[in-house]
């Protein structure tokens, strides 16, 4: 079976009772241990924050404990070791995943075409309109002397294939103007911000910090010219939490869904619960709100809506070494819980 968006959305109005029935069951029954999270630090994680704060999740009896990783192929590894119930990352690295023999299912999307590509300064001024990112790459390296450092996160990972198919497939570039160079999200950041590279992927609200502090440091290419239908972030749970805890995936499902589209409708009301969650005193409301209304922010949730461009995705993963061959989609989707909590809504 093939699943599609309309796959996911016939199934919605079939199961909308099915999903009030598990909400009830899952207040009443509760869950003793927090639900294990694990969590990259970026905009596309807001609404699991946001679903807890609103108190959603609390209404069905659970808590959450999260974990920060610096990359979703990091992530993988406590996936394979048991430790985590709940996977808030890109949907990339599941492929490798279930490639591992590691049981997990993507029930909901949170974000799309999220990761965009930003030039330092010193690579900036090279970016002139109308003018080719190739060129732009050559002309730096001619400048320099140098290829231009380009950081991004593991190969493997949904930021660097995005980075290395824009760059060897959209832009055509010459791979002797730029060298990648792989480093963990925050590192990133940093390294752009002082000019250790040129450039790299980052996300929000890492983007709008970045081009805050620094107005030579500019935004590039947005996700959707870098990789069509770019699919981010997703929301994935193991086979075991989806078999023993039913109730408990629904419950999580359809949090997500509603902070999705509270979102969407009121961004400056969920602004302090992002600030509070990801800011940790060191971004302040102000840099979240622009992050909310970024060109690089597209929340979404529907699964379905990713499932083609997650196959192109695959293809490119294989062809890049990253991936041995590609993972059959019909066993990485469940697209039950999303249809119910969308029907419920």
């Amino acid at each position: 079976m093939t699943f599609t968006r309309r796959t996911f959305l016939g199934a919605a109005p079939l199961l909308g009772g099915a999903a009030l029935a598990a909400a009830g069951r899952a207040r009443a029954q509760g869950r003793a241990a927090p639900l294990r999270v694990g969590i990259i630090p970026i905009l596309a994680a807001a609404p699991i924050f946001v679903a807890e704060k609103e108190g959603w999740l609390k209404e069905a009896g659970l808590t959450l404990g999260i974990t920060t990783f610096e990359s979703g192929p990091n992530m993988i590894q406590a996936l394979a070791s048991g430790t985590l119930d709940v996977y808030v990352a890109g949907v990339a690295p599941l492929g490798v995943a279930r490639a591992r023999g590691i049981d997990v299912k993507v029930v909901t999307a949170t974000a799309v075409e999220e990761n965009v590509f930003v030039a330092g300064s010193r690579l900036a001024r090279h970016f002139e309109p109308g003018l080719a990112p190739a060129e732009a790459f050559r002309r730096y390296r001619a400048a320099a002397g140098a290829p231009a450092r380009l950081a991004t996160q593991p190969l493997g990972s949904v930021p660097n294939i995005t980075l290395q198919h824009w760059l060897w497939e959209v832009a055509k570039a010459d791979p002797k103007d730029v060298t990648l160079v792989s480093m963990g999200i925050d590192a990133t950041q940093q390294a752009i911000l002082v000019g250790a590279v040129e450039g790299g992927t980052l996300r929000e609200p890492a983007v709008s910090i970045v081009t805050g502090r620094d107005s030579g440091i500019r935004l590039a290419a947005l996700g959707g010219a870098m990789f069509p239908g770019q699919p981010g972030t997703v929301v994935a749970l193991t086979r075991a939490l989806l078999d023993r805890e039913p109730e408990a995936a629904q419950a999580v499902v359809t949090g997500i869904v509603r902070a999705v589209d509270l979102i969407g409708r009121e961004p400056d009301r969920v602004a302090p619960v992002v600030e509070a969650a990801l800011g940790k005193g060191l971004v302040d409301l102000a840099t979240i709100r622009r992050a909310l209304a970024s060109p690089a922010t597209r929340f979404t949730a529907d699964p379905g809506a990713i499932v083609e461009a997650t196959a192109a995705m695959q293809r490119y993963q294989v062809k890049l070494g990253a991936l041995d061959r590609e993972v059959p989609l019909d066993g990485l989707f469940e697209p039950r819980l999303y249809a119910r909590a969308a029907a419920s809504r």
